[in-house]
């Protein structure tokens, strides 16, 4: 294939991944962090899963979604992650051009289908918490798995046109890619032709799934935090705080990076670009290794089956 720019190839066989521009000298030392949490991310979410299967006391819907929300976490770090310790520790930047279009499409219809995954949960914390009579009417297992599907079905069909606009375009600039991963932007950007509709369209998804998503959570929230300062005790206050305190710590892991990378990615000018990708790096590391930190750390019944487990075992 022809690296010149004057070539056009409307679909190339192959792109180059950089890794970190800038930073090349550094990419052993980075990928010590970045593996580390990406083991982490392995670890806790199939713990989380295990745990639930086994544990016939978390069979509700709280720990279903926490399941759905662990297989995300692992699909989306295992998408990018494997291929970035790849460029770091092998120099292996070549991805198949139909390869690139996958992990994008797969980094993308996860990131949606996670952020439906937290409005699930605050709906699952706002009956549990406002109404919790109709708690266990409401949220039935059937119910629990079509707002799965919903969830699972949105990321799909909203990030479809990614990848469609993408494999469309004839691309006359370069293959090469500064990036670690086959970021939307960073691959449209290469096309010879006018990405606005790409462009537009990543803006749309952006604000109609998140910007709607944190309205969403937020009203739960606001509606739970109205129940929760009108318990009588505040004992009884803490206590149902506590239920909804590791959903809350989850949001804020997720949805802060992202909001930090949109804004440096569309407004960070003057921003260096070996800033950029690793705040974008972090924004899709973190949160599958957090999440379940966070899940184990501050739910009770979670925590007691690990320290059950690790127990028993040397036992």
């Amino acid at each position: 294939m022809s690296h010149s720019n004057t070539t056009v190839f409307t679909n190339p066989s192959t792109f180059i991944l950089l890794g970190i521009p800038g930073l090349e000298v550094a990419h052993v030392w980075i990928s010590v962090p970045f593996c580390t949490m990406y083991t982490i991310a392995l670890f806790g979410n199939f713990a989380i899963l295990f745990i639930v299967k086994m544990e016939p006391s978390l069979h509700g819907p709280m720990y279903y979604f926490l399941c759905m929300l662990a297989v995300t976490d692992l699909v989306l770090s295992t998408t990018t992650l494997p291929k970035m310790l790849s460029i770091f520790w092998f120099s292996s930047r070549e991805i198949d051009f139909s390869a690139c279009l996958t992990q994008l499409y797969f980094i993308y219809c996860y990131v949606v289908m996670e952020s439906g995954i937290f409005v699930a949960m605050a709906f699952d914390r706002y009956v549990a918490i406002c109404d919790p009579l109709r708690h266990s009417t409401t949220l039935t297992n059937p119910m629990v798995a079509k707002i799965g599907l919903v969830a699972a079905l949105r990321g799909s069909i909203l990030v479809m046109p990614y990848p469609i606009l993408a494999r469309q375009r004839p691309y006359c600039r370069t293959n090469i890619i500064p990036h670690t991963y086959c970021e939307h932007m960073a691959v449209v950007k290469l096309a010879c032709t006018d990405i606005s509709i790409s462009s537009y369209y990543g803006l749309f998804v952006l604000l109609s799934v998140h910007g709607l998503d944190v309205i969403f959570i937020a009203i739960s929230y606001a509606q739970i935090l109205r129940a929760i300062f009108s318990l009588p005790t505040k004992d009884a206050r803490l206590k149902t705080f506590g239920t909804c305190s590791s959903h809350f710590c989850a949001i804020l892991a997720f949805y802060i990076p992202m909001i930090f990378t949109s804004l440096i990615h569309r407004f960070g000018k003057n921003v260096p670009l070996h800033f950029h990708i690793l705040t974008a790096n972090i924004y899709l590391l973190v949160p599958p290794m957090l999440n379940p930190i966070i899940y184990g750390v501050r739910t009770k019944q979670i925590r007691g089956r690990l320290l059950w487990l690790f127990t028993h075992k040397r036992s």
